[in-house]
């Protein structure tokens, strides 16, 4: 269905009665030229680029649940470039580029909001390491203001500015950042992939892949039967190392959940997005009025999506150091996602040592934000089977040869080191 404000007329004068499917709930063919296994933002994204960029529609995504019942549906929301080591910095730059253009792309409403992420330091340490950060991105052509404290209570005078233990000393500012809605991302790519003749088949659940003499990766096992494919690409988050298995391959990387939640709703209080300094806690507030935040990872590998309580408590004593009036705020929900951190926090997006098989892995705390973008470079691999060049330093074989990124992207200090 092609959205304006045309069809949205016809549609309430016919009492919204005649609104057609998003997209088409597709079986799957015997055959197509790339297989995408995984229905998140990233594989649809991915599916899209192929057919609008490079004209290859002959796509099937295949999702095990249903559109959105994966990591897509169980983050915080937020987009930023705010990143400042090579291979990082340019590849969120082109991310968030392809985010402000993404709802006249993909015709559909995917309310990105572009109210700022600020970065709160309690330091001078601190500070200097976002003055760095900061120098960096703006000497990519990306958007940064290193602020003092004058300028911080000006723009968020409700923070606990006494706190000797955490003094809060001024902040890194990202205008052009801010949030999008993480479900309607999934829905547009969807929407937009399949009006081009992609076929997003859900309830399909990959159980091993085709192989032929030479070892080549020829088509994928489902609970739906066997599918060809000329090409398979792997968009599985938290799922990548149970998937990489069945093709014989060990990836660096570890599934742990994080953990998110939601308040009541209260009157509108936080700008944008903001994250403390002084330990890993990050908010905005949806449209609704609910406080959306999150913190650090649960320390266990799971492949569940639950959390436990101990990370909860760490999260609201965060939230409660820098900003105590929240205190009697009641908390709404809590879901967790499954996330594939890989070994220096930043993301891998190669061929893989089996002929015919494609990653695309490891985002650990970056996936939301790099949707566009991981789709966008990820489609040229595919088509081209070379790199991108915003894509060339997320080599799958950078922890043997040592050319680690280490950039955690959490927030606060995102260098590992």
């Amino acid at each position: 269905m092609k959205y304006s404000i045309f069809s949205l007329a016809r549609a309430a004068l016919s009492g919204h009665k005649n609104w057609q499917r998003t997209w088409r709930d597709a079986s799957p063919k015997d055959r197509y030229d790339v297989v995408i296994i995984g229905g998140g933002g990233h594989g649809l994204a991915t599916a899209w680029f192929l057919a609008s960029e490079y004209g290859i529609k002959n796509v099937a995504v295949l999702e095990k649940g249903w559109i959105g019942s994966g990591n897509a549906g169980r983050n915080t929301t937020i987009i930023r470039s705010n990143y400042g080591l090579p291979g990082n910095t340019g590849f969120y730059e082109l991310s968030m580029k392809l985010w402000e253009r993404m709802e006249q792309d993909l015709n559909y409403n995917t309310m990105v909001s572009q109210r700022g992420v600020i970065n709160l330091y309690h330091s001078d340490a601190q500070r200097d390491a976002y003055a760095r950060r900061g120098n960096t991105m703006r000497i990519n052509g990306i958007d940064a203001e290193l602020l003092d404290l004058a300028a911080v209570k000006k723009m968020i005078p409700f923070l606990n500015f006494d706190n000797a233990r955490f003094p809060v000393q001024g902040g890194l500012l990202q205008r052009r950042g801010g949030t999008a809605r993480h479900d309607a991302v999934v829905w547009g790519y969807a929407h937009a992939a399949s009006a081009l003749g992609v076929d997003i088949i859900q309830n399909c659940e990959v159980t091993g892949f085709v192989r032929d003499a030479n070892g080549k990766v020829t088509g994928v096992e489902t609970s739906r039967g066997k599918i060809g494919a000329g090409k398979v690409g792997m968009a599985v988050a938290g799922s990548s190392s149970r998937v990489a298995a069945m093709a014989g391959l060990r990836l660096p990387i570890e599934s742990h959940v994080l953990q998110a939640f939601v308040s009541e709703a209260i009157k509108p209080l936080i700008p944008g997005v903001m994250t403390f300094g002084a330990g890993h806690f990050y908010v905005s507030q949806s449209d609704k009025g609910g406080l959306v935040f999150g913190g650090d990872i649960d320390g266990y590998n799971s492949y569940a999506q639950r959390g436990n309580m101990p990370v909860m408590e760490d999260v609201c004593e965060g939230g409660m150091a820098l900003m105590p009036m929240i205190g009697r705020v009641r908390l709404l929900r809590q879901w967790g996602g499954i996330m594939d951190m890989s070994m220096d926090g930043s993301p891998i997006i190669d061929k893989t040592p089996v002929d015919g098989l494609y990653l695309n892995a490891g985002w650990c705390y970056g996936g939301f934000k790099a949707t566009p973008g991981s789709g966008f470079v990820f489609a040229h691999l595919l088509a081209r089977d070379t790199p991108h060049e915003e894509a060339a330093r997320f080599r799958l074989d950078r922890f043997r040869t040592g050319a680690m990124i280490d950039e955690k992207g959490q927030g606060a200090q995102p260098n590992l080191h």
